[in-house]
């Protein structure tokens, strides 16, 4: 017993000396006159390189247990008979430590290292903390910022080019989890209400010429503005890649009359609207998918949660035609009874502008045309405010281009009229407007990706927008366990037969004695 404390000590005496220096600092006479930041900076300091030599004591303890007596057959079918320590280094959220391993090997193939398995070391130099850490900061801000922010408050240290090389790879499993989640039934037993709601928004990103969409790239290359400095009008950069934004969620029931709605929309009402909030959301965003696809995600977690379809289901739209057709498309395969809404604040929108063909803007002769038509429409009669809007333009004989607004609305009634039940919507309680998508693209989208002077490759931009995604959803955490075991699957199970992983014999007081047709090779005491 005492030899094995002292073969502990042994390995642990750089951190204990460390801690020792660290100890008689804080407590010197000089460091008595520190303020409480100064003294929190020291240990920070300090203390991270005591952990980093924990690390390393563990790592060695690690080692110096690993026996040689266990067969190992890669997925190859070839057994390593040979058998070598190797070192590898490995970037920890302490600095920088060693590991090595024992190696097994055979001519003509790759070396195999079943402590590496045993603790789920990276491919790369960078460990899974520091992945998930670079993830987290570059999730929130620019790369350069996720840099130095690393630099400051751990003792990685990690150049801008990996780091975000490892944002890509932690967003690798991201649909492989929700997938998972599907399949294994964890999405249908999550807290829910009697409404299903599926919503789906775009938003631009800003892009690299070398990562538009065709048309758009093509377009940016014929492009020839008629000033040097800005745009003038009509002019557009094409230099934007359209982001497909969803959402799913559960909601409560919320019945309330037209008049609800307008007083709900008075600016001038300062009692606050206590109504159910949405329930198991997620949202999430691609800018490397087809529409069609993030459409197809969406109803596939949908029917994730209510495979029997069971609730009433709700599509919130802005009225996009091609949004409507892939939803009606979905709703015909899957044999869905789908109620869509065109959302009120892009009808509103359209009021308003048809407002200004009538009254001048900013006057109160304004806001009653439109409250007063906003009304009617809340009522489920758009058709008869679209009529109405049209003739009142033809009887002031306005020309084409004075009444295009009123018409612009008009059509837009019409055109979704079908989708306008406000009436029914709002007896059954359903939502009838899309803030939890209009939300969903400025804080996935437009709150990181379109900072100022940022232009994106595909790869990065779809990486920020899953891992912004998992934190919005409340999914992060769930997903870090997920992805750590898919990354031991493919980096090491993988590589073994039939997916076994070899015991490295790491506990002493197994039977430690080698098979014969191992061999060893010299230097392998360490």
């Amino acid at each position: 017993m005492e030899a094995q404390v002292a073969r502990l000590e042994n390995r642990f005496a750089a951190a204990t000396e460390r801690f020792g220096e660290l100890v008689e600092r804080l407590s010197a006479r000089e460091q008595m006159r520190m303020t409480h930041s100064e003294v929190e900076a020291l240990i920070t300091t300090a203390g991270t390189e005591v952990l980093r030599l924990l690390l390393q004591g563990h790592l060695d303890l690690r080692a110096r247990s690993e026996t040689a007596g266990r067969e190992v057959i890669g997925s190859d079918g070839v057994t390593r008979t040979q058998i070598r320590v190797h070192r590898r280094g490995l970037m920890s959220i302490f600095g920088e430590v060693e590991a090595a391993r024992l190696g097994y090997c055979a001519e003509g193939a790759a070396s195999l290292h079943p402590l590496d398995a045993q603790l789920n070391l990276p491919l790369e130099l960078y460990s899974l903390t520091v992945r998930r850490r670079c993830s987290e900061e570059a999730a929130r801000g620019s790369f350069d910022g996720a840099v130095e922010a690393l630099s400051r408050t751990s003792g990685a240290r990690v150049p801008k080019r990996q780091l975000e090389q490892l944002v890509i790879r932690a967003s690798s499993d991201f649909d492989a989890f929700y997938e998972d989640r599907r399949v294994t039934g964890a999405a249908a037993s999550l807290p829910a209400g009697p409404i299903l709601v599926i919503t789906t928004d775009g938003k631009g990103i800003s892009m690299r010429k070398d990562a538009l969409r065709e048309a758009t790239r093509k377009a940016a290359e014929q492009r020839r503005p008629k000033l040097g400095k800005r745009l003038s009008k009509g002019e557009k950069r094409h230099k934007k890649r359209m982001s497909m934004v969803a959402s799913v969620y559960m909601i409560d029931r919320f019945v309330r009359r037209a008049e609800d709605i307008v007083g709900e929309l008075d600016q001038r009402r300062v009692a606050a609207i206590r109504r159910p909030r949405p329930q198991s959301k997620r949202v999430w965003a691609s800018v490397e998918k087809p529409a069609q696809d993030v459409i197809a995600e969406a109803f596939a977690e949908a029917l994730g949660r209510d495979p029997e379809h069971e609730k009433r289901w709700v599509v919130l739209v802005d009225g996009n035609e091609p949004q409507i057709d892939h939803m009606l498309r979905f709703e015909k395969k899957h044999c869905l009874d789908l109620t869509i809404v065109v959302d009120l604040m892009h009808v509103l929108g359209y009021l308003w502008k048809a407002a200004w063909v009538f009254h001048a803007e900013g006057t109160r002769e304004a806001e009653k045309w439109v409250t007063e038509r906003l009304l009617e429409i809340l009522r489920g009669r758009s058709s008869e405010v679209a009529g109405g809007i049209r003739r009142s333009a033809t009887m002031r004989n306005l020309g084409a281009k004075k009444r295009a607004p009123a018409d612009d609305c008009a059509d837009y009634l019409l055109k979704h009229r079908a989708f306008l039940r406000y009436d029914e919507y709002l007896a059954d309680g359903l939502p009838i407007a899309t803030g939890v998508i209009e939300g969903a693209c400025r804080h996935l989208v437009e709150d990181r990706l379109g900072l100022t002077g940022a232009h994106w490759g595909v790869e990065g931009a779809e990486a920020v927008l899953k891992l912004r995604a998992l934190r919005s959803s409340g999914d992060f955490d769930a997903y870090w366990t997920f992805h750590e075991a898919r990354e031991l699957e493919r980096n090491h199970r993988a590589l073994y037969a039939d997916g076994e992983l070899p015991d490295c014999g790491a506990d002493k007081r197994r039977e430690t004695s080698k098979p014969r047709h191992l061999r060893l090779i010299p230097g392998l005491s360490s």
